[in-house]
């Protein structure tokens, strides 16, 4: 058997059928459930002509059948493709068809916005809907539409598929620093290594069916996480396949509702929490105080964060609140995996340790001895993606192979200290990280530019105190304009971009500082944005 993840999901599943992995707005289901109604959709799918290798859309908030579907996706070795929740019509479309999706599997609260852009993704044959519809909206006819629930009930609860591959792909969408998002391509193998901590978290990797089967089921008293980040961005569902894995439950909510994480914390004896930074630690630091003496949350012992980074005066906040709490914050990215817990000096410094796969590399993507003091990039080595989905220009500036190691170069900037520790500096990039979901200023910046009275305009991340950074732009209006208010230019970028890239403050300048060449100087525009 191979480290194919739906091989080893299916032999954990089989090794402990009657533990509940998964539990989402009080909803539960055992491995032997979860595992019986994914073949059912499994089934499904092959019986819509879904083959392997092909790609399959899933677009909802969390939900039990988020679950299956990934894992239905799996079974058949098709692909999913994550969608973001927020996306609207011309962001769908692109996300549809970039991916080459050939199947839908739709949530109904997302079923206006996704018939919309069905009518613009032609390759989309088939869609099944979560939830009680009427079908697609506008008699768009161009695909079949099934119910969720019809379709399972329809089929076989066996499994009864095909041999799978360590090379089955994974694919997942990022938004990156490129405007549009773009489809990490993994073979299943290397994520299972690289994002799936080798089914192992904190331990040595496990490299064959049965340690990962012999972990599971020793692992009789687990650790039970509550995940809030939606399963649609990568972290999330690292955590996930890693907890099926290793015979861990995960706890998601549907909605974020920081009062209900208390009540969570004690129903389900959660004993880590995983959020996306400031966002989601601060309401819930709120809640404790408002709201903490109404519930045990003595088995809460961890706090961990992917995506943003906590701030220093929340982290001090969280451990009076809750006295003994351990606070990480990971370092990763769709194109590396989880690359390890960044470490805080007193002087506010940050560093990465004892990851021997984490390297910096210098612009011919070379490694840099340790001790030396040139900057460079930070890159995974080894276990690493093979590409971006449909992008052979962006796959070769991130994707390349060094004496015949493989390398994912990332963005983010450091130096590599004596014993190996990578001293990290920043982001090499503009691209905007408000709570975690990563906005790229060129990409708000064309929607505003399309508003009649805006001359030119640059986009830079402002501070926030609860999202770490808030999305932010710098005007110049056209001539006769003066009186338009900024406001109705943030207003405008709704119809073009999701709702968390709209500008959250507007500032006018007589004009936008650029070079000579006409290159936009981001760090002028995010001075003009934190001081105004």
């Amino acid at each position: 058997m191979t480290l194919n993840i739906a091989d080893l999901y299916e032999a954990v599943a089989d090794a402990i059928p009657d533990r509940v992995p998964v539990v989402c707005d009080d909803q539960r289901r055992s491995y032997a459930e979860l595992d019986r109604r994914a073949n059912q959709l499994a089934h499904h799918l092959e019986s819509a002509g879904v083959r392997p290798g092909q790609h399959v859309a899933i677009h909802m908030r969390n939900r039990i059948e988020y679950v299956e579907a990934l894992l239905a996706c799996m079974k058949i070795r098709a692909v999913s493709i994550n969608i973001n929740f927020r996306y609207t019509d011309a962001e769908l479309v692109y996300l549809y068809t970039n991916s080459d999706s050939v199947a839908l599997i739709v949530e109904n609260e997302y079923l206006e916005a996704a018939g919309a852009a069905l009518s613009k993704s032609p390759n989309v044959g088939h869609v099944v809907v979560v939830g009680d519809h009427d079908g697609l909206p506008g008699g768009y006819e161009g695909a079949t539409v099934i119910d969720y629930e019809s379709a399972l009930g329809a089929q076989s609860d066996a499994r009864g598929f095909g041999p799978r591959s360590d090379d089955d792909h994974f694919v997942i969408y990022t938004g990156g620093t490129t405007g549009m998002p773009k489809g990490v391509v993994w073979r299943q193998e290397d994520f299972y290594f690289a994002a799936l901590s080798g089914g192992n978290i904190g331990g040595a990797p496990r490299r064959s069916v049965e340690e990962v089967v012999a972990g599971a089921v020793a692992n009789t008293d687990p650790q039970t996480y509550l995940v809030i980040p939606p399963l649609m961005h990568g972290g999330a569902i690292y955590s996930l396949l890693t907890a099926l894995l290793m015979g861990a439950p995960r706890v998601f909510c549907r909605t974020f509702d920081p009062v209900d994480v208390l009540r969570l914390i004690e129903a389900e004896k959660i004993t880590g929490i995983t959020v996306i930074g400031d966002a989601i630690a601060r309401p819930i630091a709120e809640a404790i105080k408002e709201h903490g003496d109404r519930y045990d949350l003595g088995t809460l012992k961890l706090m961990g964060s992917g995506g943003a980074l906590f701030s220093p005066a929340l982290k001090d906040e969280l451990r009076e609140l809750v006295p003994g709490l351990t606070i990480k914050d990971a370092f990763g990215a769709s194109e590396t995996g989880n690359d390890g817990i960044i470490e805080f000096a007193e002087d506010g410094t940050k560093r990465i340790r004892f990851n021997p796969n984490l390297i910096l590399v210098d612009e011919d993507s070379r490694p840099i001895a340790p001790g030396s003091d040139r900057i460079g990039f930070l890159a995974r080595k080894g276990h690493v993606p093979l590409a971006y989905y449909n992008d052979a220009e962006k796959t070769a500036a991130t994707f390349t192979e060094v004496d015949g190691v493989r390398l994912a170069v990332l963005g983010d900037m450091g130096r590599v200290e004596e014993d190996g520790a990578i001293f990290l500096l920043g982001r090499g990039s503009t691209c905007i990280n408000s709570g975690g979901e990563k906005v790229y200023p060129e990409e708000v910046e064309s929607a505003i530019k399309t508003h009649p009275a805006v001359m030119d305009a640059l986009v830079a991340g402002a501070p926030d105190i609860r999202f770490g950074e808030k999305v932010a732009a710098v005007v110049q209006l056209r001539p006769g304009f003066d009186d338009t208010d900024p406001n109705e230019i943030a207003e405008h970028c709704r119809i073009h971009v999701a709702g968390y890239k709209i500008p959250r403050s507007v500032v006018l300048v007589p004009a936008i500082r650029r070079s000579p060449t006409g290159k936009a100087d981001y760090r002028w525009a995010k001075e003009v944005v934190s001081a105004g």
